[in-house]
């Protein structure tokens, strides 16, 4: 493909900020970030490039139709990465209008205004557009079988608000594709950790909560099984994908590291132990911590996918373990405390009202 601009909505989130970071320093592209910067978003995860002259920041929401026709006309892009979107599975339980609002409505407004500006441009232009859709492993719902991994054919059974709607939008540009001929790429990743993760995902609050001696919340009896993917592969992933993939494909990619959500905690106390020996509260272990509580209603028990097609079709393998992965991450959430004491006190939404780049 011969790109100049890439669209990427939600770019102020977790993985958003990731592939943006990994766009702007190690591709020639410009990027426009457009987010709408609720809860999650937040804009320090990208200072690092935010004064680089290839990055571009729109503060819109992707249900404003009008919005979204002046950045399409604005910036002329040559593809778009579509990220934005609600992703708690717990917040979607409380309040899943939000999610039906952003990962549904949202997702059919973009792909029209796509679709209007795609159907206009040249003939060239056109066989080099790309609009990929970026997704969950959870709309396949949960394994039972050990044995069984998710593939690109898994058929949909989603079982929380969140997951339903990202299947819904999964089923969107499916239709767009296959109706209208937009061409589009869409991709399932597996569980994603790393640097700049919102405080309130299960790893890095049982990082924060064990540097501050408190509880570590772990839902039931911990035996849920999730395939943990380094965030930094997931955006290098994305990136191939968009560039190398083939239209109207899907694409699962994960990392290849089944863990319980208690290995998973018990892992990060144990490196914990070796980092930050000094404990608060005079506690005598962080793994003492550990605090089962109820259980999530409708909580899927494993999630477990098969990357074998990425990999054999694009070449595509994380080049992080597990092991190597989760000590980074604990070790940059060690050094940058003031990137997230900002989201704990709420300090980082007095940016929201910055201006454009």
């Amino acid at each position: 493909m011969e790109l100049k601009t890439i669209l990427v909505t939600g770019g102020a989130g977790f993985i958003g900020s990731a592939v943006i970071r990994e766009i702007i320093k190690n591709t020639p592209h410009n990027v426009v970030n457009v987010d709408k910067l609720t809860y999650a978003g937040n804009l320090d995860s990208l200072n690092d490039v935010a004064d680089n002259n290839r990055y571009h920041f729109e503060k819109i929401d992707i249900c404003d139709a009008k919005e979204l026709e002046r950045i399409f006309s604005q910036y002329q892009p040559d593809a778009v990465m579509h990220l934005a979107a609600e992703s708690h599975v717990d917040r979607s339980i409380d309040s899943p209008f939000a999610f039906i609002n952003t990962n549904i409505i949202g997702t059919y407004t973009l792909l029209e205004a796509a679709r209007h500006y795609w159907q206009n441009l040249s003939e060239k232009s056109k066989k080099n557009f790309r609009f990929h859709h970026i997704s969950t492993d959870e709309v396949y719902g949960d394994l039972d079988n050990k044995d069984i991994l998710f593939t690109e054919t898994t058929p949909y059974a989603p079982n929380s608000p969140y997951s339903a709607s990202k299947a819904s939008s999964d089923h969107l540009v499916r239709a767009w594709h296959r109706t209208y001929r937009l061409p589009t790429v869409v991709t399932n990743c597996s569980n994603n950790y790393g640097p700049y993760h919102f405080p309130e995902k299960l790893i890095p609050l049982m990082i924060l909560n064990a540097l501050k001696g408190k509880p570590l919340p772990v839902y039931g009896n911990g035996r849920q099984i999730r395939d943990w993917l380094f965030v930094e592969d997931h955006a290098r992933a994305l990136y191939l994908v968009l560039t190398e993939g083939k239209v109207g494909e899907t694409y699962n990619i994960g990392g290849h590291n089944e863990k319980t959500n208690l290995e998973v905690v018990q892992t990060i106390c144990k490196i914990l132990e070796e980092l930050v020996p000094n404990k608060p509260q005079n506690i005598k272990n962080y793994i003492e911590l550990i605090t089962f509580v109820q259980d999530r209603p409708g909580h899927d028990q494993r999630y477990a996918i098969d990357a074998s097609k990425i990999n054999r079709d694009l070449g595509w393998r994380p080049q992080e373990t597990f092991e190597s992965g989760i000590r980074k991450t604990v070790e940059w959430y060690i050094k940058n405390q003031d990137w997230w004491q900002e989201i704990l006190n709420g300090s980082y939404r007095l940016e929201r009202l910055g201006t454009n780049k």
